[in-house]
């Protein structure tokens, strides 16, 4: 791929991509309340399956034409900022998900370049990274408005390659969603699954290479043995 380091090695581990939501903040249940109080007020009742299709890494013009239909411009923006206006009410209740941190800053000292790619807009990203101090961690950060289409196409992920200058063998995807993994296997990007809302075995079958249940102790010793494919106690095998 054009503009890659000519000193990328198979097995080397260059750069860590992560998502946002579920995975280095604990936003899950903000965007759950969130969604279906916005929803609640046009009159729409929310079912299960319909919280776990709005958690699954959407874009949100995809997350409204799924409730609504096509929409123009205008009224995505619209729905959209009535909805983030739900979400600031109860944002302050969201937090750095535990050991995330400690990992960010292991990743750092040993000179991995970091990225965010979140299917999020780019306003609720910026607010969200710089109130709880995380932009200071990622070289990089691609949100939904930087692409055309949404995880599960991997287009953000190829994106986010092109702007950390690293071939996909010589970077690690880090999603907590199906639609996420299957964008990053999609980049030819190997991927870590972090437990939350969806289980073990529907995320490794969605093609995670690894399954994390948490960043409690996790290093850059342990994701560069997934990027090797060495056993490592903390992972489950696919």
């Amino acid at each position: 791929m054009s503009g890659h380091k000519s000193t990328d090695q198979t097995g080397k581990l260059h750069s860590v991509i992560f998502d946002m939501d579920g995975v280095i903040v604990d936003s899950h249940p903000a965007h759950r309340r969130a969604w279906q109080q916005f929803l609640e007020t046009l009159g729409r009742n929310v079912s299960e399956d319909d919280l776990k299709y709005i958690l699954d890494g959407r874009k949100r013009s995809e997350i409204l034409s799924h409730f609504f239909g096509e929409l123009n411009e205008s009224e995505i923006r619209e729905y959209g900022n009535r909805k983030d206006r739900f979400f600031q009410q109860i944002s302050l209740d969201v937090k750095p998900v535990e050991g995330v941190l400690d990992l960010l800053d292991d990743l750092k000292e040993r000179s991995v370049a970091l990225c965010l790619a979140t299917s999020a807009g780019e306003s609720r990203t910026w607010t969200t990274l710089h109130r709880l101090r995380l932009n200071r961690h990622f070289k990089v950060i691609v949100t939904g408005n930087d692409v055309a289409e949404g995880k599960p196409d991997p287009a953000i992920y190829r994106l986010a390659c092109r702007k950390l200058g690293v071939s996909p063998q010589n970077a690690l995807a880090v999603e907590d969603a199906i639609s996420g993994i299957k964008a990053a296997k999609g980049a030819g990007i190997r991927c870590v699954a972090v437990g939350g809302h969806e289980s073990a075995e529907s995320l490794l079958q969605a093609g995670a290479d690894h399954f994390v249940r948490d960043f409690v102790g996790l290093s850059f010793a342990c994701l560069e043995a997934v990027l090797l494919q060495n056993h490592y106690s903390r992972f489950a095998e696919a």
